[in-house]
């Protein structure tokens, strides 16, 4: 399994914030599924960063393109070379 991130830049208007609840359900799927490691997005920049797990990129493009919010986005996606979080790295021990 591979790593992609998708960077997606949109535009928003009333038919955007319709679509947004049923985008979040169909996101926190993904990401419950495993199929999304992080997905993060700034109002400032209407910018959208999400890590995707899948075989391809035309995989991965798939998962975005399934989005209720799709028609509003322009994006591309990049194969990950490293990918490192706190979320992959062994807990700090704790002594007693």
């Amino acid at each position: 399994m591979k790593k992609f991130q998708a960077i997606i830049r949109f535009t928003m208007d009333e038919g955007f914030m319709s679509l947004v609840p049923p985008h979040r359900t169909y996101i926190n799927y993904l990401i419950n599924k495993g199929i999304i490691d992080s997905y993060a997005v700034s109002m400032e920049s209407q910018t959208c960063w999400v890590t995707v797990n899948a075989d391809s990129k035309t995989e991965a493009d798939g998962y975005i393109a399934k989005s209720p919010l799709y028609k509003y986005w322009t994006y591309e996606i990049e194969e990950l070379f490293v990918y490192d979080s706190k979320e992959y790295r062994l807990p700090a021990l704790q002594l007693n």
